[in-house]
């Protein structure tokens, strides 16, 4: 009777209909290398006797912790209650003076005591129902015993008019409706400051600004610094020789009759409230 042939690969069938197959060889190699060629510690390179993993110690450097020794909180750390109307004797009826909210800001262009804030990138009005919005979000979001947060734009002062619906047109200037503050572009509305970091703040003052009636953006500090940095640049970087400044200076084919006094003054940046960042 002939020998059955033994296949060094053979596959025994179990009950279940499943395959046995061996286990591969271990590669052989020295020691102190892993099977994958990766000498890095910590990746099964290091093996004492016996094969087993021996771990080793490493280096790891952590960041300095920022210092906030510099940083005190004032009594009253979170937003001041503004009042819905202003307390004056008399109250007048004003015309619009959209120049209010026209140009760049003179005020509150640079931080005071917080660190981090909302920058506004245009022109508008906050009415009071703004304010409380800013004032109850961030005080629910801040931590009273290490952070802080100042107003930086005043209490609503300037009068609006309104008639009342289905009222006749005519018979002079309708009541005051309501008080709201102007905000120019550039000005910062409310800072915050403390033992915090900008991603601990960034995400509710976010908030904030995607709420209120103009483009608004959250700023640190360094930031702050670093797009004016970057608005020079632009402006020192500019290979353009026809800039807006000197076609209209120059009465280009008297285009002068068409622009007003204020976008020679802005050199085109500013068009009523709106800011135009992208020229130079």
């Amino acid at each position: 009777m002939n020998p059955i042939p033994i296949n060094p690969v053979h596959e025994a069938s179990t009950k279940a209909g499943s395959t046995f197959r061996p286990l591969p060889a271990r590669p052989s190699g020295p020691p102190g290398v892993s099977p994958a060629g990766d000498p890095r510690p910590g990746r099964g390179s290091e093996r004492g006797p016996g094969g087993v993993a021996v771990p080793r110690a490493g280096l790891k450097k952590w960041t300095q912790p920022p210092d906030y020794s510099g940083i005190t909180i004032p009594e009253k750390p979170k937003l001041k209650f503004i009042d819905k109307v202003p307390a004056v004797p008399k109250l007048q009826r004003e015309p619009r003076r959209l120049r209010d909210i026209r140009g760049p800001s003179q005020v509150a262009t640079d931080f005071t005591q917080g660190q981090y804030g909302i920058l506004a990138l245009g022109g508008g009005y906050l009415h009071w129902g703004h304010f409380e919005m800013i004032r109850l979000t961030i005080g629910r979001s801040i931590d009273p015993k290490s952070m802080f947060a100042v107003w930086r734009v005043p209490a609503p002062y300037k009068p609006v008019t309104r008639k009342s619906l289905g009222h006749r047109m005519g018979g002079g200037k309708g009541p005051i409706d309501r008080y709201v503050t102007a905000v120019k572009s550039g000005g910062l509305v409310v800072e915050v400051g403390g033992c915090c970091e900008f991603g601990e703040v960034r995400p509710f003052l976010a908030r904030v600004a995607q709420k209120l009636p103009f483009p608004a953006v959250t700023v640190s500090r360094e930031s702050l610094q670093e797009m004016r940095q970057e608005e020079e640049r632009k402006r020192l970087d500019n290979q353009n020789p026809w800039t807006f400044e000197r076609v209209v200076t120059s009465n280009m084919l008297g285009m002068r009759k068409y622009l007003s006094p204020y976008d020679l003054q802005h050199k085109g940046r500013y068009w009523g409230k709106f800011f135009l960042k992208h020229r130079v």
